[in-house]
């Protein structure tokens, strides 16, 4: 069976558990206050907790960062059937194209999502890509809780979630953090533990902590 048709299996497969997934979120005011001033934002989560936001977010157009390495390739042909749009580039490999990509679909007036830890970890390490975007764009970032009422982890530096059918996935958001077009060092600091914060409460909230 070639990887086209492995890929396609795959895919059907996420629809039908999504069509059995429960949803529940919070957080949501200033979110609103945000959106209905016709703000774009950037969500911020961590690798490992995707692929509930790809049920929850489907179809909203946001753009998503995406590594160049042979499994973001699979990530995006995911992210694109539902209904999301990719920018390729990460640390590693691709950064400046990425970067490039992201603030060119922000001034289009797209919401983005980036995983701050991704693509190769360490597992809720935050890297400073995400606010290098916040710096160049203005823009909000919005840090994501995502948790599962019952799940698979998968043995990878993330710890991958995938929900158990019939699951509730508990999503909730935490107050934007802005980055100062021209942030000095201690501006750029004071933004980085802000957002470490604001991620680890709303891991907190979902029940979701870091097992390490």
């Amino acid at each position: 069976m070639n990887a086209t048709l492995w890929g396609f299996m795959g895919r059907f497969a996420v629809r039908v558990l999504f069509s059995t997934l429960r949803v529940k979120t919070s957080g949501q005011i200033e979110l609103r206050q945000i959106k209905d001033a016709g703000t774009p934002v950037i969500f911020v989560f961590w690798h490992g907790r995707l692929l509930p936001l790809v049920h929850v977010h489907r179809h909203a157009g946001i753009v998503v960062l995406v590594s160049e390495h042979r499994d973001g390739e699979y990530l995006a042909r995911l992210l694109h059937d539902f209904g999301f749009s990719t920018v390729r580039g990460s640390s590693t490999r691709g950064g400046a194209r990425g970067l490039k990509g992201l603030v060119r679909a922000a001034r289009m007036g797209r919401d983005l999502a980036i995983t701050p830890d991704g693509p190769r970890g360490p597992n809720r390490e935050l890297k400073l890509g995400a606010l290098a975007v916040a710096r160049l764009t203005g823009l909000p970032l919005v840090p994501v809780g995502v948790g599962v009422t019952s799940a698979w982890h998968a043995r990878s530096w993330d710890q991958f979630v995938v929900p158990k059918l019939f699951s509730t996935v508990h999503i909730t958001y935490g107050p934007a953090c802005f980055v100062p077009r021209n942030a000095d060092r201690a501006e750029i600091d004071g933004a980085v533990q802000k957002l470490e914060r604001g991620l680890r409460d709303v891991a907190s909230r979902v029940g979701d902590d870091d097992p390490s």
